[in-house]
């Protein structure tokens, strides 16, 4: 009795996918400990949000495609008019308004959009297939336009991109011909101009101490100087685990979430990070077999946009800690501290799931 009730509560469950995420939370746990300097309550706090991601994972792998496409311009919906009443009432957080507090929670509506937006695109592509056209491919950017709007007025450039990357993977992999991809490139590099006018002054700063962090090394520049200095002198091996001076000498700054990537650099080194990068590589090369063996073109593009987006996470992170992106507050996945980015990725696991299960059966 006990063992099918085990198999049907994990029956929806990819094993591959589990057994990478789990390792990689692992990881994440181990490195964590050092950066909180041994400090228990964040491990258990941090125990707790696992808990509650895997939860949403689990009932996320229970829902079929075909229920996920008809909820996904409703979910969208929701999410757009969730960012318009961030901006007419949202909580002003350090200057900066992302957050709605409905007095027993407070949250972040833009996470949703990381789903909800390549979602809909996913649909809408979905019921144009085998016809799609240049103007569908015009409605769509409409649709990636909207939510990224709103999101860079909070301002939230990080979530910004990353809500763009995931939309941008399914207009990609809808068909997106390569001369219009050249065409937008052409047109984004001549608007760059506007585009800089639009930035807020500490996004342009962040741009300009990533071409000279020593211009303004105590400032604008102490992160990314400090995180380089730890990923550099971890070496080969690393320094040990708990051993990292950078580290408990507390010269990394917000080392437990958008930094973390420099605690473990300092600690495992240049193998530790080659270690980290293979469960990365795994983690996606699983998710694209899955889009591969999708039952339908919606579940196609949106286990590849889902599986992709885990890509820009990773590749973003490092990138800012090593100093060759900006730094625009992205977490490494599944590694750093944080309750909002980990339940977005584990639906977005979840999601994975969901299509793995269902994909067709071939007969032989």
């Amino acid at each position: 009795m006990l063992k099918k009730l085990l198999q049907r509560f994990t029956s929806n469950i990819d094993s591959p996918l589990m057994f990478i995420s789990t390792v990689l939370l692992a990881v994440g746990l181990f490195t964590l400990y050092s950066a909180a300097n041994q400090d228990a309550s964040r491990l258990i706090a941090q125990g707790i949000n696992i808990a509650v991601a895997l939860s949403v994972m689990w009932v996320a792998a229970q829902v079929p495609p075909q229920m996920l496409m008809r909820l996904a311009v409703p979910i969208y919906l929701v999410g757009v008019a969730l960012l318009v009443a961030v901006d007419l009432f949202g909580e002003i957080v350090n200057g900066s308004q992302r957050w709605l507090n409905l007095g027993f929670v407070r949250f972040q509506p833009s996470e949703m959009l990381k789903i909800a937006t390549p979602l809909v695109l996913a649909w809408y592509f979905d019921k144009h297939e085998g016809e799609v056209r240049l103007r569908d491919f015009l409605v769509a950017a409409i649709l990636l336009a909207i939510p990224v709007g709103l999101i860079m007025k909070q301002p939230d450039l990080g979530t910004a991109m990353l809500v763009l990357a995931a939309g941008f993977y399914v207009i990609f992999l809808a068909g997106l011909p390569w001369k219009l991809m050249l065409g937008m490139a052409a047109a984004a590099g001549a608007a760059m101009p506007i585009f800089w006018s639009m930035l807020h002054d500490y996004q342009r700063r962040r741009v300009l101490t990533l071409l000279d962090p020593t211009s303004d090394p105590l400032g604008a520049g102490y992160h990314i100087i400090q995180s380089t200095i730890a990923v550099g002198s971890g070496g080969l091996k690393g320094k040990g685990w708990l051993e990292g001076t950078q580290t408990h000498l507390d010269f990394i700054p917000e080392r437990t979430t958008d930094f973390i990537f420099a605690v473990y650099s300092e600690e495992f080194g240049l193998i530790g990070n080659s270690i980290l990068l293979l469960l990365y590589l795994a983690l996606i090369a699983r998710g694209m077999v899955i889009a591969a063996n999708a039952a339908t073109f919606f579940s196609r593009l949106l286990a590849g946009a889902i599986t992709l987006s885990f890509f820009t996470y990773a590749f973003v992170n490092m990138g800012m800690v090593s100093g060759i992106l900006p730094v625009v507050g992205v977490p490494l996945p599944l590694i750093s501290y944080g309750g909002t980015a980990l339940v977005t990725l584990f639906l977005g696991i979840g999601i994975l799931m969901s299509i793995q299960k269902h994909r067709k059966l071939i007969q032989t």
